[in-house]
């Protein structure tokens, strides 16, 4: 009677080491399988220099310019630079007064510069432009939908669009004033 015991333990051992090594076998394989997808995703959604911008529509927080709302497309013909932030990020805090020194010299050469916020209030911001005196359009990005179509991670991420609506470059991370006016310069019309 031992002797069966000892076989039918032995059994049951190589069935569960059987069912084990199954288990382990298929979770690789949905884990491959979901790399795989993920990255097929992210190729698809990727926005990167050399393709199109997406177009969106976002109310704009500061009301120093004429429009209530900021549309890329209405902006076609000019090279924007589209700077994605957040007043809680020390390098966006940064680059925000080049953006101003620079934005009245090349708004006049038919470059738009447009600042994203991310924040989740906007009083936080409005205090913000405030501070800065922030006189380009800073529209407010509440649900991420935008964030979202670009892909972006980091803070800061910067798009520079020529004219055409042609991503020509982009920046993640914090700029000095002479990478801006050197990228500004490249998407003038």
């Amino acid at each position: 009677m031992s002797q069966t015991l000892a076989k039918v333990n032995k059994k049951r051992k190589k069935r569960n080491r059987l069912i084990f090594r199954t288990i382990v076998l298929a979770l690789l394989l949905v884990a491959v399988i979901y790399a795989l997808v993920s990255n097929l995703t992210d190729d698809e959604t990727n926005v990167k220099a050399g393709t199109q911008a997406p177009d969106f529509k976002l109310e704009q927080i500061n009301k120093h310019n004429e429009r209530e709302t900021v549309r890329l497309s209405d902006l076609e013909g000019k090279g924007v630079m589209l700077n994605f932030w957040g007043t809680w990020c020390e390098p966006c805090e940064d680059e925000m007064p080049y953006m101003e020194s620079l934005y009245p010299e090349y708004k006049d050469k038919g470059v738009e510069i447009v600042a994203v916020n991310l924040d989740t209030t906007k009083f936080v911001v409005d205090k913000f432009i405030n501070k800065y005196d922030l006189t380009f359009p800073v529209p407010y990005d509440s649900n991420k939908e935008v964030m979202n179509a670009y892909n972006v991670e980091p803070l800061p991420t910067t798009f520079f669009i020529d004219p055409d609506g042609e991503i020509v470059k982009v920046v993640e991370g914090g700029l000095t004033l002479e990478k801006i006016e050197g990228y500004l310069q490249q998407i003038q019309p």
